[in-house]
């Protein structure tokens, strides 16, 4: 007999983690988290690039229950993320819950005994609850390149560095310009023979204002916690007020391109690279960037910008759409993510025997009530959902939000008793989701004349929440048991009163 459990939460990175807090918040012990890798941290573990580093402002990029007063820069790098995300698996006794190497391979849902039962890796199981945390950042997407197969060098996604494979004197191509790239590129530049950089589309860039935090200042936050509360309250609040020109007001936009151009400005002279590298949308409908020495890397004799998206590989020549050819000896990928097309949805198998991945699709994207739910699908609740992510804040005040509504939702559960079921009746969804797109008309997201990673294939945005963390919180606080069918056990009625 399959091991049944409460709950199972499905990855260890800032979702998966804090799922887990909550739930032992809520008094729930009976839960494991299935992780696919050897160690917690999700993206944190996963991307170990030369520069990786948070856009968002250390104190901001934490939980709110777990404060840290020890980190050591304004904007901190990938290895004192991750060590946090380990501290937090410490202080809060979290790993005999968590398993590690252990892929989930189905989740299918048993309409007869109300569960969801998981064939994993190393073995099977069932719970009446899946909070699945695997994000948006989890599977790397690298483009069909014709020619790509029989290229004879090193080929990697920056989400997959190869730490083994040096890099020095060799000619490296990196394709793609997001967030990740303008931290390889200064990063790698020193190191290498000649750089070329495949940029299909220029990305807005702001300075990174970024210093070490001093030890006067960790000690007034060890020693007065508080300061460190109001710390994050203010780079909280400044972000709040910035969101409105993006959801509202996308035409106050430019003030802050004159900005990112004087930061070029001050850096590029050449016109002609000025030129490649000034994009031709408005701020903001990309995610703006954030680097201080992307520019200046990028005017060093061995970088060449190809304003063009590489199409095309023929042996070490690598061919751009433009037709500009260059030779390699390694290529790494900077394309993105999986994002609107998760891959664990092809492995959620809900009550009318589809995949999640396939309502989805014959429903035209990505659909779930207040980012959570999805019909169908009962019991199973999704953090950082379709249209929960950010673009000029913290991802982890989504996430707190999101384990808010989870843990109401297992009150919600307890309080009706039994072996019962919450679905999302498919009029609630459709109610939520046409509230989000009719916001979404007016942002800078969907005004700005750019196509971004935050939409699906149909160019509809299904990533981006619309308006403040403040509201997205209001929104989230509780379940509404009236956007839910309540699903239980039929009732056994006695073999004496069936013969009476």
């Amino acid at each position: 007999m399959a091991e049944h459990v409460r709950v199972a939460v499905i990855g260890s990175g800032f979702g998966g983690l804090g799922a887990a807090v909550r739930l032992r918040r809520e008094g729930v012990t009976d839960f494991v988290v299935l992780e696919r890798a050897d160690s917690v941290g999700g993206t944190w573990r996963d991307n170990s690039y030369p520069g990786c580093a948070c856009d968002v402002p250390s104190h901001l990029y934490s939980f709110s229950f777990a404060p840290h007063a020890q980190w050591p820069r304004t904007f901190s790098g990938q290895r004192h993320i991750r060590a946090y995300l380990e501290h937090v698996a410490d202080v809060f006794r979290l790993r005999p819950h968590i398993r590690f190497d252990s892929e989930v391979k189905t989740m299918t849902w048993d309409s007869q005994k109300l569960r969801w039962d998981i064939e994993t890796s190393t073995g099977s199981l069932c719970a009446d609850l899946v909070v699945s945390a695997t994000g948006p950042l989890s599977d790397p997407r690298i483009p069909d390149i014709p020619g790509l197969d029989s290229f004879p060098g090193k080929v990697f996604h920056s989400a997959r560095w190869d730490h083994d494979y040096d890099l020095r004197g060799k000619r490296v191509a990196m394709v793609g310009t997001g967030a990740s790239a303008i931290q390889i590129v200064p990063a790698v530049q020193p190191l290498v023979d000649k750089l070329t950089l495949f940029q299909r589309t220029p990305p807005w860039v702001m300075p990174r204002v970024d210093r070490p935090i001093s030890g006067a200042e960790r000690a007034l936050h060890r020693a007065l916690p508080f300061t460190a509360q109001l710390r994050r309250g203010l780079l909280w609040g400044i972000r709040e007020l910035q969101v409105q020109a993006f959801t509202k007001h996308p035409g106050e936009l430019g003030l802050v391109e004159q900005l990112a151009k004087r930061h070029m400005a001050r850096s590029i002279k050449d016109p002609a690279l000025r030129a490649k590298l000034t994009p031709d949308y408005r701020i903001g409908c990309k995610r703006i960037l954030l680097s201080s020495d992307y520019y200046p890397a990028l005017t060093r004799p061995n970088v060449e910008v190809v304003a063009s998206g590489l199409t095309e590989v023929r042996g070490s020549t690598l061919v751009a759409a433009c037709g500009s050819a260059a030779e390699a000896d390694a290529i790494v990928f900077g394309t993105g993510f999986h994002v609107t097309d998760m891959p664990i949805t092809d492995r959620v198998v809900g009550a009318d025997g589809r995949t999640l991945a396939e309502v989805w699709a014959e429903g035209g994207g990505m659909e779930a009530l207040r980012g959570a739910s999805v019909p169908g699908f009962p019991n199973w609740l999704t953090i950082i959902g379709p249209n929960t992510g950010l673009g000029n804040s913290s991802m982890i005040l989504i996430i707190e939000s999101q384990l808010n509504y989870m843990a109401d939702f297992v009150r919600q559960l307890g309080v009706l008793g039994g072996r019962v079921a919450l679905d999302a009746r498919p009029g609630a969804v459709h109610a939520w989701n046409r509230r989000v797109r009719e916001r979404m008309r007016r942002t800078v997201w969907d005004t700005g004349g750019c196509t971004s990673w935050y939409q699906d294939a149909g160019g509809r945005n299904t990533t981006i929440w619309p308006g403040t963390t403040t509201e997205f919180r209001r929104a989230t606080r509780r379940v509404d048991l009236g956007e839910y069918d309540v699903l239980r056990l039929p009732v056994m009625r006695k073999i004496s009163e069936v013969g009476a």
